[in-house]
């Protein structure tokens, strides 16, 4: 039987691990989306030596390189949040004067802990297979996002005034809009793996195996704020090419962030009973091909769960540290319950939640401020500064087959509009434990 499981998982892992299809990583495809023209800046206007042609290369340089920072860090932090299942999974068991002793009755949750352990001497095997779709950045349609670049504030040669009169001359109006549609797709097949080492302490690894591939294009199109244009991509002053477009397309795979985790039962009852989880991520997948977050981060979790005939509700509150400059540390937790339906059927429900400590560290570039003609203000994004607090339903079913193999079905559903979601997450797996 674990000869059969390990063959499933290697089959998952080959379908979900191909090898890097762009020499380039999926970082630079997103640099390119962002890039207009053929000089291999952000902006190259036809004009790029004279007089006009520079004057959006400090907004594109400062606002370009943080939205493809932005971007890359968002999707990066996607995956590497991507949930892992339960660290115990099926029927678990204590000894009692060398007999097994039942501690649970139903399969248990899915993404979500409980308080019991396997049992000494016991495994748990699972595979899973989630797959996400992302349409939405702070509830803005990946399909629908702007940005806009904007001209160098070069002061009013006519007046002699400073730099603190950007819209004078007039042509300081103008500005590059970009309206850009990208699709992200996400396939994460995992392999779990915990050790009862003794009764009530659990140790166990999760190999997550990634695949991401980005595909995008971008249009860009200078708005003249009236009178002579002087600003074009290609052609003369009197015949010019306001439009340019850019384009992406990668494809990458491989080992994801490894995850270790530790669970002690620190007290059980038939009723009742209380457990520390403790889990850490290492940053082993390639964050230059959005394949893991590209940082180290911590968990623990104080779990709480009880069992009142077939249904077992159950409560997770804890802590995550991530040491990364542009990820915060969050307070996580899960309120759910999981239902034994038959002998075979477990249905989980569970309400997932990530809460942002701070002011986020994901940066968009502020608005700019016009002071002439007159006041006003452009912004250069169209998505919100915000904080990414996250919050999903998640429900889903565990089948036991004869062979006690249990298949595992789910769906995970994004409540909140914030960081990068799809509208639903997939989840399929296979669980074993012996």
């Amino acid at each position: 039987m674990l000869r059969r499981v390990v063959l499933v998982a290697w089959s998952i892992i080959a379908f979900a691990a191909p090898s890097l299809a762009h020499a380039q990583t999926l970082r630079d495809q997103i640099r390119q989306l962002f890039t207009f023209g053929s000089c291999g800046e952000f902006v190259c206007l036809s004009n790029l030596t004279g007089f006009h042609g520079a004057h959006f290369k400090l907004s594109a340089d400062t606002d370009g390189t943080a939205m493809v920072a932005f971007l890359g860090s968002s999707i990066g932090l996607s995956v590497s949040n991507t949930p892992i299942s339960s660290s115990s999974s099926g029927t678990t068991f204590k000894f009692v004067g060398g007999v097994p002793v039942k501690t649970s009755t139903s399969a248990g949750p899915i993404f979500a802990e409980r308080s019991q352990t396997l049992g000494r001497g016991r495994w748990f095997v699972g595979l899973g297979l989630t797959q996400m779709n992302f349409q939405r950045l702070r509830g803005v349609p990946l399909n629908a996002l702007s940005f806009n670049y904007t001209h160098q504030d070069i002061g009013d040669s006519a007046t002699g005034a400073g730099i603190d009169t950007l819209g004078s001359p007039s042509f300081e109006n103008d500005f590059i809009n970009v309206k850009m549609a990208i699709d992200v797709n996400l396939l994460v097949a995992s392999l779990a793996l915990t050790y009862g080492l003794v009764d009530g302490v659990d140790v166990g690894v999760t190999v997550p195996f990634v695949r991401t591939s980005i595909h995008g294009n971008g249009v860009a199109q200078i708005v003249p704020a009236g009178g002579a244009i002087v600003h074009y991509f290609a052609g003369t002053a009197t015949d010019p090419v306001l439009t340019a477009v850019s384009s992406a397309d990668g494809v990458a795979s491989g080992i994801g962030d490894l995850e270790a985790h530790l669970k002690v039962n620190v007290a059980q009852t038939d009723k009742v009973g209380g457990a520390l989880f403790v889990s850490a991520r290492f940053p082993t997948g390639d964050d230059k091909n959005l394949l893991g977050s590209g940082a180290f981060s911590g968990r623990a979790l104080g779990v709480v769960s009880a069992r009142f005939g077939s249904f077992s509700p159950h409560v997770n509150l804890g802590y995550t540290v991530r040491d990364a400059s542009d990820q915060n540390n969050s307070i996580d937790g899960a309120l759910g319950y999981d239902a034994l339906l038959s002998p075979w059927a477990t249905m989980a429900v569970d309400l997932l939640s990530s809460w942002e400590i701070g002011t986020s560290r994901l940066h968009v570039p502020a608005p700019v401020h016009y002071l002439a003609p007159a006041n006003r203000t452009l912004d250069v994004t169209n998505i919100p500064s915000q904080p990414d607090n996250l919050m999903s339903l998640n429900f889903g079913f565990k089948l036991r087959t004869r062979r006690g193999i249990q298949i595992v079905t789910n769906t995970l559903f994004p409540l909140r509009n914030s960081g990068l979601q799809p509208s639903v997450a997939w989840t399929a797996g296979l669980e074993y434990n012996f």
